[in-house]
Order: C-alpha cells, then structure tokens, then sequence
C-alpha cells in the first residue's frame, strides 16, 4: 500500500491565547505553541520518580538535620555539634542505616505528596489565570506554588512528617536485635501515635509546616521557572528542545536553596512540636509561644537556625537530583507517547 504523501494535520487545536509564561512548573517554555499540554499521568510518574530518588539520595542529610534542631546543647551546657560529628555519632552508635530512619515513612508520602503538589498547582494557575489571554503571571505562579505548598502540607506532608521525626529521634542501634525501639516502622509508628495521643497528633505543628511548604513551593515554583527563562533567553539554541541536565541540576540547586533560608525559625519550632508527645488542652498558638520562647531562653536566638547546614545540604541537591530527574523521565515518557502516536498516525 502506498504511503498517503499529505501531511496528517495536528490533531492538537492551535491555542492562540497560549503564553509561553503559562506552562506549568516543570514544563518550561520550548517555543512551540502548538505543542501538546503534557498530560497529567505524566506529571505523577516522572513527579514521583524523581521524589523517591531524592529521598534515596539526600535522606541522610534530613536524618542529621533533625537531630540537631533536636539537640539541647545550649541548655544542657554542651556544645553544639556540627551536622559531620552528627552524622558521624549516629554512624557509630546507630550504624549506617541509622542515617535512613524514617525513609520508609517518606517513600510512603511521595507518591501522593507529588500528585496532589502537581494537580493542586494547576488546578491554582488556572483560577489565577488571566480571564482574557488565559496566561498566567509570575505574580500567579508565586500564589499557585504558595497555595499549592499549604495544600500538600495539609494533605500528606504534616502527618508523613510527625512520622518521620518520630522514628528520627530514636537513637536505638539497629545493630542490637535486644535494642527495641518504641517505633519500629513507618506503619506502627503511626498505629501507635493515634491510639496513644489520637489522630489530631498527626497533625501537630500543621499550621507551621504549611507555613513552610507554602513558601518553600513559591519560591522553588517562581525561581526555577525564571531562572529557566533566563537560560533560555541567553541560550537560543534550546528554545525549542530541553535544556541539558546539568542545567537542570544548577538551577535546581539554586531554587531549592531559597527555602530554607527563609523560614528555617519555622522549620525548627516545627519540629521541636512534633516530636513531643501531644499536650492535653492545649492550643496551637499556645504551643508554639510555649516552645519558640522556652527554644529562646535556654538555647539563644541562634538555636532557631539549627541544622540550617544540613537542611539546605539536604534541600538544595535534593531539589537539583527532583528537576534533573523530572525533566529525564518527562522527556522519555514523552517520546514514547510521541512515537506511538506516530504510529497509529502512519501505519501503513
């Protein structure tokens, strides 16, 4: 049979209004108008790919850093340890897989974690969207990643978190088959949080750590998404393909350093409040007055800043091996959609 020589017109409608300041987090602008919105199943599987490599990768450094904001050297008289003696005091009386505490609880929440991140994102840019061009500002890009972050804390990050620092805080030898700890996984942890302390337990500290998502997820959605831009602007020969991987990682590396030294008081008093049991008949204002001025008093005004080393240690390569990740998996999964489009397209 021959081959039809005419040219399969795009079944994808040519968008007129479509900006290229409108594409979403992660998909920057190529340059292509016609380009074909990359579904959301694709968002969810390169998005929770990319979590559970960057909590292989930099979980350690999340592990040293709780301990540390943990610590209570300056109250006890001792002195604070840097996040390499705690990391190396772990090691020795924890084993190595002590830095991995609390991994399974946050490989648990990944998968949710990222599809509600991406779908709440873009269900947020559209309403902030412009009503006439349908194009969305980096004013609304900023408030879409802002809500987006309290929408992900609420839903999955806060309890996931109560979890994770629990298991954390144990300083059990997992060596020592007759050193048994209170928590032994992700799952009893959290069964036994609920019926010692109740459900609300798991939401101790939420206001906090929705605080800290919300403005964690603006500033990494807008400084990506611009700084992506720019290397595109000075780097014309990527207007329509993707930028290299190492690119992905710099600008990664740069957009997830500016969290964390925005609300590392937060992120601190945060998880003092989680780790302890949960107070009866006691509000949320009140906790964390009680705990930001007894933190103060005893420990300085510096002890706010505790583990911000390890913290951005552990943010920043962790947001470089996300978007590095990301872009890999989207690109291939978008090829494969491509070519089997092609496919059905042209076949003979």
């Amino acid at each position: 049979m021959l081959r039809s020589t005419h040219t399969p017109r795009s079944i994808v409608p040519i968008n007129n209004n479509y900006d290229d300041d409108d594409d979403d987090y992660l998909n920057m602008p190529r340059g292509n108008d016609t380009k074909e919105r990359t579904p959301m199943s694709v968002h969810l599987i390169a998005g929770g790919t990319a979590g559970f490599m960057e909590a292989m990768c930099c979980h350690p450094l999340d592990t040293i850093k709780v301990r540390m904001q943990l610590s209570r050297s300056g109250q006890s008289g001792e002195k604070a340890r840097g996040f390499i003696k705690t990391g190396a005091l772990i090691i020795r009386k924890e084993t190595p897989l002590g830095l991995y505490k609390g991994l399974g609880a946050v490989i648990t929440g990944i998968v949710p974690k990222m599809a509600i991140r991406f779908s709440s994102f873009e269900y947020y840019k559209t309403v902030l969207a412009s009503k006439e061009t349908g194009q969305v500002s980096t004013t609304g890009t900023f408030f879409a990643g802002l809500f987006a972050g309290v929408t992900e804390a609420v839903a999955v990050v806060t309890p996931m978190e109560v979890v994770k620092i629990r298991l954390q805080a144990q300083s059990h030898s997992l060596s020592d088959p007759l050193d048994v700890p209170k928590y032994r996984n992700a799952a009893h942890a959290a069964y036994t949080i609920v019926s010692e302390e109740g459900v609300g337990a798991l939401y101790k500290g939420v206001a906090l750590t929705a605080l800290r998502q919300a403005t964690n997820q603006a500033v990494n959605f807008t400084a990506y998404q611009e700084l992506k831009k720019l290397c595109v602007k000075y780097q014309p020969q990527y207007a329509d393909t993707e930028l290299p991987s190492y690119q992905h990682l710099l600008l990664g590396l740069v957009s997830g350093a500016m969290g964390p030294l925005s609300n590392a008081p937060i992120d601190t008093i945060k998880t003092r409040i989680q780790r302890a049991s949960n107070p009866r008949g006691e509000s949320g204002w009140s906790r964390f007055m009680t705990v930001a001025k007894d933190l103060v008093k005893h420990e300085g005004i510096h002890a706010l800043y505790k583990g911000i080393t390890p913290r951005i240690m552990r943010v920043a390569p962790g947001q470089a091996v996300t978007f590095a990740v990301y872009e890999k998996v989207k690109g291939m999964l978008d090829l494969f959609k491509e070519k089997s489009l092609k496919e059905v397209l042209f076949e003979e």
